[in-house]
């Protein structure tokens, strides 16, 4: 399967895929590495919203959806290069788009439209991805 991977689709698929473990495991690591840091930083960004009381628990839920789709990204690049197979990738996207929205719903909440709107490529890839990781040979399903 390796000596595919020059083709257009496996590449594309497998680079996505590399690309989203490496953006997911770094984020989310950092979020173990300093949970107090950022758990401090985030208590005063949704100081003034409806999720004032709820900034651990949500770093908890991001920091898990993040490992979760890094994982599974990087697992997936893994099938692709040496199977041809999406399907842990495609579940790594779907994890990764989920993360997403939750991190954009809570930037709209707190009214950090700015950072709210800095998600929208973030996210735009995760959809991406999918759709990416849903094809095969020449058949997009």
């Amino acid at each position: 399967m390796l000596e595919n991977l020059l083709q257009p689709l496996p590449f594309a698929q497998l680079i996505t895929a590399l690309f989203l473990s490496v953006l997911f495991l770094q984020s989310g690591l950092d979020k173990i590495f300093d949970f107090a840091g950022n758990v401090s930083w985030l208590t005063g960004h949704f100081s003034k919203s409806p999720l004032r009381t709820q900034v651990k628990q949500m770093v908890i839920v991001i920091t898990i959806t993040e490992m979760l789709a890094g994982a599974l990204s990087l697992l997936g690049a893994a099938r692709i290069a040496f199977y041809g197979d999406t399907h842990f990738a495609l579940y790594g996207a779907q994890v990764a788009a989920i993360n997403v929205l939750l991190l954009f719903f809570g930037q709209r909440i707190a009214k950090e439209y700015v950072g709210a709107a800095v998600l929208v490529p973030y996210f735009i890839l995760c959809i991406g991805a999918v759709l990416l990781m849903s094809c095969s040979g020449t058949l997009c399903v």
